[in-house]
């Protein structure tokens, strides 16, 4: 069960932090400190609804059609090959870093209407992005048949890596920004990213 869980919030992290426009915004909110809250909450409640389902989802396909179990794991395995030899050549070329700025702000009148806004943006930059679909309810969810009987334990890693991430990244936001505005910073993330997708993805060929 415990390998379910740490194979999930390794998935989950990995998946996550990757550089993106909901991930600028959440840093953005975080160094105005503006509805920090709201919107790392916001961002983490999605991401364990979308993985509920995946896991959820793929578990009852697993009982029902078995037979498509190993198209989905080889499915898995060439997504993650691909996703980590795209995280080493980004770190190859380099060049990226995540910037955001702002004034302080969410005081005052106007801050309800400010409040919905910003939630309504960030809903938006979350499930107008086709890849957060294929991250949590596809991969996710299809990995996840991998550890069965512990689909749930790695659900829970998962949905725990998307807590730990966003509240980190929106608390932590002035801590991190000047250590991921260097590209280096990034390089080094790209590497690790990339190690662990191509780990995940050897566990699924040798477990085959």
């Amino acid at each position: 069960m415990w390998d379910a869980a740490i194979a999930g919030f390794s998935l989950g992290l990995s998946l996550i932090v990757a550089i993106g426009a909901q991930n600028a915004f959440v840093l953005r909110q975080g160094l105005r400190r503006a509805f920090v809250l709201e919107v790392a909450l916001l961002c983490a409640l999605s991401d364990a609804t979308l993985i509920a389902i995946g896991v959820a989802g793929f578990a009852t396909l697993a009982d029902v059609m078995p037979a498509l179990l190993p198209w989905f794991r080889w499915g898995g395995v060439v997504f993650l090959l691909a996703y980590g030899a795209r995280s080493f050549l980004a770190a190859w070329r380099g060049g990226e870093a995540l910037e955001a700025t702002g004034a302080a702000s969410g005081n005052g009148a106007g801050s309800a209407v400010s409040r919905w806004k910003t939630l309504a943006t960030c809903a938006a930059l979350t499930f107008f992005n086709p890849h957060v679909y294929l991250d949590t309810v596809a991969l996710t969810g299809s990995i996840s048949t991998r550890y069965a009987p512990h689909e749930l334990a790695f659900g829970v890693g998962a949905v725990i890596a998307s807590f730990t991430f966003f509240f980190s990244l929106a608390y932590g936001a002035r801590l991190l920004a000047p250590l991921f505005a260097r590209p280096a910073a990034w390089r080094v993330l790209d590497v690790l990213i990339g190690a662990v997708m191509w780990a995940i993805a050897a566990g699924l060929i040798l477990g085959a």
